[in-house]
């Protein structure tokens, strides 16, 4: 087994880790303090390539891969790329095309991954609900079939992307009798009538990724529209995009904590106590080297799922312990980071503030760290 990244691996990471440094870090703060989505940021990795990295080239993709989409968004985190941007990122590419791309058919495919892989179309996943968030099979958004359409009715809560979104995938019960088995998955666009954003909210970190609470009333969507077939969308849909989620797009979490603890070390050394760099001292010096263990046992976990992706491998149980490890370390990263930085960690002055709050999220999202723990222990044991 080879743990080393080939040289056209490092390569791609350093030129995406510049990118980062170049177009994206520069502009962060401001749009954090102004709760602001980065255009012109987006466009520019639309242009690079990155918004369509997995998906094969006759869609307008890179036919990149798990690991290769995996190594970018680390590697753009690494470079200072903002939580918010790799948020929607992961939004967009992962849980908004994944699903188009592996179950969807072919004139879905052709019609709507070109305009997201180059950014001109934004995507984002309807699933959780105001009642329904770690339950997911318990949605109470309806769609039932009337002639050749189907009429959506429900809500969905905390949808990212939502505001700036011009499709989204809904999740929604066709056959409230068949529980999980009867939820169907269904792109629905924009513009089609009684698809509305009740509000957008206002968020404590990731705030350069904007998030909504969407409602549908009566949304007329075609039946062409449907991803899959009727009952495939959460044990369709959602497993085809589950591992992709829980592993791949939290690997900016690991190049978030590179980030951090290059900060870390950088201040280490110029900030001087009594006398001397507070890096000399083991206090500060222990914290940093046990915050270099946990950025390299992530790292190793995220590796490890996206190549048992690209291997074809079943990882459930690697994308659920992945997700909880690296989240959790990368909270802790940041709270270490604010606590070396001492009072200016405190401060908007020191970028460190904004990952700490940005890495809440991780724990959260995507499957909280308890039924992260849950999943794996049932895995492991089996129900009882």
């Amino acid at each position: 087994m080879d743990f080393e990244l080939s040289q056209e691996q490092k390569a791609f990471f350093k030129e995406v880790k510049e990118f980062a440094e170049k177009e994206i870090a520069p502009f962060t703060e401001e749009y954090d303090r102004n709760s602001e989505f980065f255009w012109d940021g987006w466009k520019k990795m639309g242009a690079m390539g990155l918004l369509g990295l997995p998906f094969p080239e006759e869609y307008g993709g890179s036919d990149a891969g798990a690991l290769d989409t995996a190594i970018a968004m680390d590697a753009f985190a690494a470079g200072g790329g903002d939580a918010g941007v790799s948020l929607s990122w992961g939004a967009h590419t992962i849980i908004g095309g994944v699903p188009i791309w592996v179950m969807g058919n072919e004139e879905q495919k052709k019609k709507y991954l070109p305009g997201m892989c180059s950014g001109e179309k934004v995507s984002c996943f309807g699933l959780t609900e105001p009642d329904a968030g770690s339950d997911a099979a318990s949605l109470k958004t309806t769609a039932v079939r009337d002639g050749d359409e189907y009429v959506i009715n429900g809500s969905k809560m905390f949808i990212t992307n939502g505001p700036i979104c011009d499709l989204c995938i809904v999740m929604a019960v066709t056959d409230k009798e068949k529980g999980g088995a009867g939820i169907s998955a269904f792109i629905v666009e924009r513009d089609t009538p009684g698809f509305e954003v009740s509000r957008e909210l206002d968020k404590m970190g990731n705030r350069t990724s904007p998030t909504a609470e969407l409602a549908f009333n009566d949304c007329r969507v075609p039946a062409e529209n449907l991803l899959g077939a009727e009952g495939e969308g959460f044990y369709g849909v959602g497993k085809a995009t589950l591992e992709w989620e829980r592993a791949i797009m939290v690997a900016p979490a690991v190049g978030g904590m590179e980030c951090n603890i290059n900060r870390c070390i950088e201040y280490a050394k110029e900030r001087k106590q009594f006398g001397r760099p507070i890096g000399k001292f083991q206090a500060v010096a222990f914290k940093i080297a046990e915050m270099k263990c946990l950025l390299d046992a992530a790292r190793l976990l995220v590796y490890r799922v996206a190549w048992m992706k690209d291997q074809g491998i079943p990882a459930m149980m690697e994308a659920c312990v992945c997700k909880l490890f690296v989240t959790e370390s990368a909270f802790k990263v940041a709270n270490e980071a604010v606590q070396i930085f001492g009072g200016y960690g405190y401060i908007r002055e020191y970028p460190v503030e904004r990952t700490l709050r940005d890495a809440k999220l991780g724990t959260i999202g995507a499957g909280t760290s308890e039924i992260q723990k849950m999943i794996i222990s049932r895995l492991l044991m089996g129900k009882f």
